[in-house]
């Protein structure tokens, strides 16, 4: 039997006390692979990934990973690699910069953060812009160094939110390939959505459709 990745027993998680639940007594376990989360805005998508990253606690219920444990900062370090919406770079700081504190940060030695950057920046045809400040990448350009910054330390697990969104037919390709290339070497991911093109050519994924609350 395959071990869990993600475990969530009757979570319950609102933004304030008053407010209804963004996610109600909501169980599901996400087995290793590519799960997809779908559904509107204000759905939930980015909520569960936050809360599979132990970024979000829930009011009620447990999130486990597949240690058996809650998601924790050494987790979240160690483990995962999470591609926010916002991209959450530095902008004053250069692209380069930008990855060598991601490679820092998780603990990498500094010869395996050149590495990795140097592939990176490769694969994802970021090598023109590598010295260039974040502030003055494109769309396109910050979306696919947000994702280099996620996989520099070659996580167990990628959380992508809205990894697509807004780009055009090429860099969606793109992102689409590395994460067929990342489950097939073995990895998981975890992506919400609402990009059909993803959801096309994933088609075979396991899917989880969310609702509006």
């Amino acid at each position: 039997m395959m071990e869990a990745l993600f475990t969530l027993d009757a979570v319950t998680f609102r933004y304030a006390p008053r407010r209804p639940p963004v996610l109600h007594r909501f169980s599901r376990i996400f087995e290793p692979g590519l799960s997809i989360l779908r559904g509107p805005s204000g759905g939930g998508k980015s909520t569960l990934l936050k809360l599979l990253a132990g970024f979000l606690p829930p009011d009620e219920g447990r999130v486990l990973t597949r240690h058996r444990a809650r998601p924790d900062p050494e987790f979240v370090r160690r483990e995962v690699g999470f591609v926010f919406q916002q991209f959450n770079l530095l902008p004053a700081a250069s692209l380069r910069e930008n990855l060598v504190l991601s490679g820092s940060v998780a603990g990498l030695a500094s010869e395996a953060v050149r590495g990795a950057i140097d592939r990176w920046l490769e694969r994802l045809d970021l090598r023109p812009v590598a010295d260039a400040p974040a502030s003055e990448l494109s769309g396109g350009q910050l979306q696919r160094a947000a994702l280099a910054r996620a996989l520099i330390k070659t996580p167990a697990v990628l959380l992508l939110d809205e990894p697509t969104s807004g780009l055009d037919e090429r860099n969606t390709h793109v992102i689409a390939d590395v994460i067929a290339e990342w489950c097939a070497a073995g990895r998981s991911v975890v992506v919400s959505t609402h990009d059909p093109r993803l959801a096309l050519r994933f088609s075979q994924a396991d899917t989880l459709e969310l609702a509006a609350a």
